[in-house]
């Protein structure tokens, strides 16, 4: 079945920083399913926060988006966090995110 292989049931043997990315007009994929990984994410993930409290997974969201993210100017803002994300999680580096976010 699907839900036997549905990542929030497994989320405790998560041991790498995942990237969440969800549109919510994604009718393929309710919104409540990428909420609720990530919300096991933060309470039930191996990887704790930080002492700041800053954890490594990340959450991007695009209200008026698909799927498949679509607006150029959101795509531009896709690229930009999954490069930021990926140089943090595989290469070590900081590369901030798309001035955009506000962050």
């Amino acid at each position: 079945m699907a839900t036997d292989n549905s990542p929030h049931l497994h989320v405790e043997k998560i041991s790498t920083p995942m990237l969440v990315i969800h549109g919510d007009k994604d009718y393929r994929v309710p919104i409540g399913e990428g909420l609720r990984l990530w919300y096991e994410l933060l309470s039930r993930s191996r990887l704790a926060a930080d002492q700041d409290g800053q954890t490594p997974h990340r959450f991007l969201y695009f209200p008026d988006e698909n799927h498949w993210v679509l607006q150029p100017q959101h795509a531009k803002v896709w690229y930009g966090v999954v490069e930021s994300f990926l140089a943090r999680n595989v290469l070590d580096e900081e590369l901030p995110v798309p001035a955009e976010l506000g962050l």
